[in-house]
């Protein structure tokens, strides 16, 4: 399994940036797809998820209402459009895959298979 995150950058608080996290070796219906975040001297804290049919979506109350988790079968790819960015939003932002179960998703631990992250900086 191979993820490959993309579409990171600066931009200014209220901008707004979607992530791409090209996945292979994996069949999108066995795993959860999900999108962490970390920052410097802090664990990594859950952001979304989308569940192994895609029928489910979930998110962190900090992002809830202005990110939102897709994902694109043909293309093997999982999206983040992330929208009313906030300065506190500045993190590496990673992909992951797991084949787990619902309760698991927020835990990274959980998941076996990671992206190598891409930075995202809001300026205020």
């Amino acid at each position: 399994v191979q993820l490959v995150e993309s579409g990171g950058g600066l931009v200014q608080a209220g901008g707004s940036l979607r992530l791409s996290c090209a996945a292979s070796g994996l069949t999108f219906n066995n795993y959860y797809m999900s999108w962490f975040r970390q920052t410097p001297g802090k664990e990594r804290e859950f952001v979304s998820a989308m569940s192994r049919n895609g029928g489910s979506t979930y998110y962190s109350d900090s992002v809830k209402g202005r990110f939102t988790i897709s994902r694109d079968r043909a293309k093997n790819t999982v999206y983040l459009q992330m929208n009313s960015l906030k300065p506190e939003d500045t993190a590496l932002y990673y992909c992951a895959a797991g084949r787990i179960i619902t309760s698991s998703l927020w835990f990274p631990d959980k998941y076996p298979h990671w992206g190598q992250g891409t930075q995202v900086t809001v300026s205020s």
